[in-house]
């Protein structure tokens, strides 16, 4: 597996999260402005077909890093693609100095989180009818 970092976001991403998060779960506000200053990690297989995708961006206001959007291709999932690419975000936010990192996680997953050190913290809201919790991890 490949891993790359872009600076905007790529038409590979793009696809994965419509793919994903429109088609195959019904999200209606997918794209947002945050998309314009994150930075973008796309996971290849070796024949170069973009497999698994998540953003990042620096809360400022905070001091913390926000992961989020992270997409997984249907057919790689149950493969531990998702670790590997949330413990490839986590090696970014450490290479720009970030010592904690938050994303807003479907409850339903808040378990692959926990796997990985994180925390929930906060209630449940909602993004599109679907329950969310924030999550946490120090670095």
């Amino acid at each position: 597996m490949i891993f790359k970092v872009f600076q905007s976001l790529p038409q590979a991403a793009r696809e994965i999260r419509k793919k994903v998060f429109t088609d195959e779960q019904g999200f209606t506000s997918e794209f947002d402005d945050k998309d314009e200053i994150a930075v973008h990690l796309v996971a290849f297989e070796e024949s170069g077909a973009p497999i698994a995708t998540c953003r990042i961006f620096k809360d400022c206001e905070n001091d913390f890093y926000v992961v989020g959007r992270l997409a997984v291709i249907k057919e790689y999932r149950g493969k531990n693609i998702g670790s590997h690419l949330l413990n490839e975000a986590e090696k970014y936010v450490k290479e720009k100095g970030g010592k904690c990192i938050v994303l807003h996680a479907q409850q339903r997953v808040t378990e692959f989180y926990k796997k990985s050190g994180f925390t929930e913290f906060g209630d449940v809201d909602y993004e599109d009818y679907c329950p969310h919790i924030h999550m946490k991890k120090y670095i």
